[in-house]
């Protein structure tokens, strides 16, 4: 059982500021009262699922704490990793304000293909050349995408058109049109450069595609890329630092 908490503790500017022991990490409405309502963070681990998350806690939670409503706030890429802020018990109905928090980003965008998915779902479908893409060129790209800015999802998205998953659209080979949308990026920065390939950080609003955004980029760049590694590193004031890997949660949970 889950002894060792911090609980009341929903200032969490201040929580999240703290260095905390592995099972500190869990923050409670009540003193260990999973049901009524409890927020951690898990480092989603590649190739799983946002939900494969969500049903691994609930059904670590079972043993030891009955059967109990757990969500996620924010869906993340089975091909990216990193934070998923999970929801259980009354805390579930705070999913909407954590989802509305700002996000940040480590993305490794790569210079001369695009696919259609604008990341590694997919196989090639456009080449380009990018030797004249520089750092001072990309730099006066990067400029043009602060701010507000219209950003179409991707066709292979969760986005429903007509009712149905744009994804399910696409794989079926259907022509899908995406509407754009507003959507925030308060600041891009280049990490590293070394052609094709780029690592970014970004930080934005809900409801950004980083896939969109780089290829995007590419676009404006006068070449093509693709999202090639994408790791969640923050949403509003819940820090991948503060993250559990999948099995010390589930080991703590499952714990006598």
């Amino acid at each position: 059982m889950v002894r060792f908490v911090l609980w009341n503790c929903w200032d969490i500017d201040t929580y999240f500021g703290m260095v905390v022991g592995d099972s500190d990490r869990i923050c409670f409405r009540e003193e260990g009262n999973f049901q009524a309502g409890a927020v951690f963070v898990v480092d989603k681990p590649l190739k799983w699922t946002s939900f494969d998350v969500v049903n691994k806690i609930r059904g670590a939670l079972k043993k030891n704490y009955g059967k109990m409503k757990v969500g996620h706030a924010g869906t993340l890429d089975p091909l990216a990793t990193g934070v998923v802020v999970v929801c259980v018990g009354k805390e579930t109905k705070e999913i909407e304000r954590y989802m509305g928090e700002e996000k940040e980003y480590i993305a490794e965008l790569t210079f001369g293909h695009t696919t259609p998915s604008y990341d590694m779902e997919t196989d090639f479908d456009g080449d380009y050349s990018y030797e004249h893409v520089t750092e001072n060129k990309l730099k006066e790209v990067l400029a043009q995408f602060e701010g507000e800015i219209d950003q179409f999802p991707p066709v292979y998205s969760a986005v429903r058109v007509d009712g149905v998953r744009a994804y399910e659209k696409a794989r079926r080979g259907d022509d899908v049109s995406m509407k754009s949308r507003r959507v925030q990026i308060r600041h891009i920065e280049i990490l590293s450069m070394d052609m094709p390939v780029v690592l970014l950080k970004v930080v934005c609003g809900k409801g950004t595609y980083i896939r969109s955004l780089v290829h995007d980029i590419g676009k404006a760049c006068e070449s093509g890329a693709y999202l090639s590694a994408l790791r969640r590193t923050r949403v509003g004031d819940f820090n991948i630092a503060n993250g559990f890997k999948i099995e010390e949660i589930v080991g703590l949970l499952q714990s006598e």
